[in-house]
């Protein structure tokens, strides 16, 4: 099987990020994604590093629990990629798995975010520019 491409990143989850019932908070998760889309989209030279200084807004979530993710599962294993890809806007696809789990398992989230690029200074929605995108397109599914 040939799995498409995918930028990965390892989170760690935090005694913090459990609840009463011993597994990952829905909220907690949230917070886990977004720390994973952070190195692939906003870390230093990456062509999409401006959405992190001039602005990303955060449009649309949607979460799937398909398992529960409990503190042992450190770190979380979050697969992603762009699922849609417009003038203005973008998708991006997660899949979460608990450590050591095979990547053509069943993840345990499935994910997605529709993020949109802002200007700070003008406060509205702008163009994605082309190395930004040339960059996401890379990802696209």
């Amino acid at each position: 099987m040939v799995l498409p491409k995918r930028f990965h990143a390892k989170v760690e989850i935090r005694w913090s990020d459990m609840d009463v019932f011993q597994h990952v908070n829905h909220a907690r998760m949230v917070t886990l994604l977004e720390e994973a889309r952070i190195p692939w989209l906003f870390d230093g030279a990456k062509p999409t590093a401006s959405l992190g200084r001039q602005g990303c807004v955060l449009v649309d979530l949607h979460v799937k629990y398909r398992g529960q993710l409990r503190h042992e599962d450190t770190p979380l294993d979050i697969a992603m990629w762009i699922e849609q890809l417009r003038a203005v806007d973008f998708t991006i696809g997660y899949e979460v798995r608990a450590h050591g789990a095979p990547l053509d398992s069943a993840p345990a989230v499935t994910a997605s975010t529709q993020l949109a690029a802002f200007d700070i200074d003008t406060q509205r929605l702008r163009r994605l520019d082309a190395a930004e995108r040339d960059y996401l397109a890379l990802w696209r599914a």
